[in-house]
Order: C-alpha cells, then structure tokens, then sequence
C-alpha cells in the first residue's frame, strides 16, 4: 500500500478513552455533592441512553451558539440517564452538579492515552503523513487533547457540532478532507476508528481508506466486519 498524505484518527476509543468507565466518573464527581450512586447502574443507563440520542451536530447553527448547544445535548443526556436510574431526585441542585461534570471531563483527569497512541503518532509523523481528528465530539477536544499532550500531533481537528454533521454523514468527511485540501481517494487519505459504522462504514463510503480498530479483538459473525480491514492497536497499522 502507498502512503497516504493524511490519516484521520477517532478520538474517544481510538487515541485516548476514559478512565475505569463514564458511571465510576460520574459516581465520583456525585459524592462532591454528597450523592452516592452505583456506577455500575449509572454506566449501563448511560450507554443505552446515549445509543437511543440523536448524533451531536447542530446542522445551520451559528457558531456563536454551539458551545451552549453542546452543553445543553450532555445535560439532556445526563438528566435522561439519572431519570431512569432514579437518581435525578438525590441532587439538591442538579445544574450545580451537572456544570461540574461537564467542565471536568475538558480536563485530562477522567481520560487516559491508550500505550500505542504515541507510537503510532510519532510513526507517521516521522513518514512526513499529516495527521487530522475526526470526531462526534464536542469543544471540549480542544482543551482534552491538550491536556493529553497530543495537540501538537494534528494539523486539523473535524467534529461534528462544528460541521454540523457526525459519522457516518459524508458532509463530516468531506470537511475534513478539504483542511488538507485533497479529494475522496484512497490512495491520499485513510481513516481510522472505533465504530464499525460510524468509522469504518462511512469513510469506506466517501472513498477514504478505512480500518476497524478492534481493540478488544471481539470476534463477530458479521460478514461486512469479518471482511473489513481490521488492526487491534494503532502500531499494527502499516504504512
């Protein structure tokens, strides 16, 4: 395979992924407002709360106003997640507490850097390959990747509140192919990513290279992920 020009990273569960899991990190900003809560409860009610939400994009906003929309989509998310633990009734004031939260996950605190991250970073840098953040994230990227120390790796950052599109939507692909102002091909650009569908499936649509990041080396019996090009750790990409 040729090199490519850019490599497109995910972000969470890609370069860096939260600590223990989102329920201990909730648990634990709680008892700063003296609520004790089950993570284990917490986490799952998370998660299926996040998978029945809409994507986090805000198609014609201003950009004035994403910041305010951002916070308000986490705030919806969290206050559905302690509705249906029946944990919402424990905070005296539930603004208080969620404020807090929202400003500690912009820090470094409740995320680490997965070992390969460096490693492969400083691999293609070194190969003269640009490197760009494609994400569903929010702001905060900004502020967490350079509390990881890994702003310096990426010539470009592309989420999806400020294109107003997440993966797998082309339009979020497309935005980030112009700040390196090169066209759909596979020999110029390749992505890499967590998610089958959002990652893998839609940049494999918009011609990007894609490649499956199966960290935890799940097996599958679906035939598009059994024929997808698939590495368990950034450094097993080759270039």
């Amino acid at each position: 395979m040729r090199s490519p020009q850019v490599i497109y990273v995910d972000a969470v569960g890609t370069l860096f992924g939260v600590r223990g899991s989102v329920g201990e990190q909730y648990a634990k900003i709680a008892t700063k407002f003296d609520v004790n809560l089950d993570p284990d409860v917490i986490n799952f009610a998370f998660y299926k709360a996040f998978q029945t939400s809409s994507r986090i994009a805000f198609p014609n906003l201003p950009q004035a106003d994403i910041p305010n929309a951002e916070y308000q989509w986490w705030r919806s998310l969290a206050e559905k997640t302690f509705i249906n633990t029946g944990d919402l009734t424990k905070f005296a004031d539930f603004e208080a507490f969620f404020r807090s939260l929202y400003e500690y996950f912009a820090t470094a605190e409740p995320w680490f850097v997965y070992e390969d991250t460096r490693l492969a970073l400083d691999t293609w840098l070194q190969q003269g390959i640009d490197l760009g953040v494609l994400s569903n994230f929010d702001s905060r990227i900004y502020p967490v990747l350079k509390a990881l120390g890994l702003e310096d790796y990426f010539s470009s950052i592309t989420i999806s509140t400020e294109i107003g599109a997440a993966k797998p939507d082309p339009l979020i692909f497309e935005g980030a192919l112009a700040k390196h102002q090169i066209e759909r091909s596979p020999d110029l650009a390749w992505h890499i990513g967590d998610s089958f569908s959002e990652d893998y499936q839609g940049a494999s649509e918009v011609g990007i290279k894609a490649f499956w990041l199966n960290r935890d080396c799940q097996p599958t019996t679906n035939p598009a992920k059994q024929l997808a090009l698939t590495i368990d750790k950034l450094t097993s990409l080759k270039t």
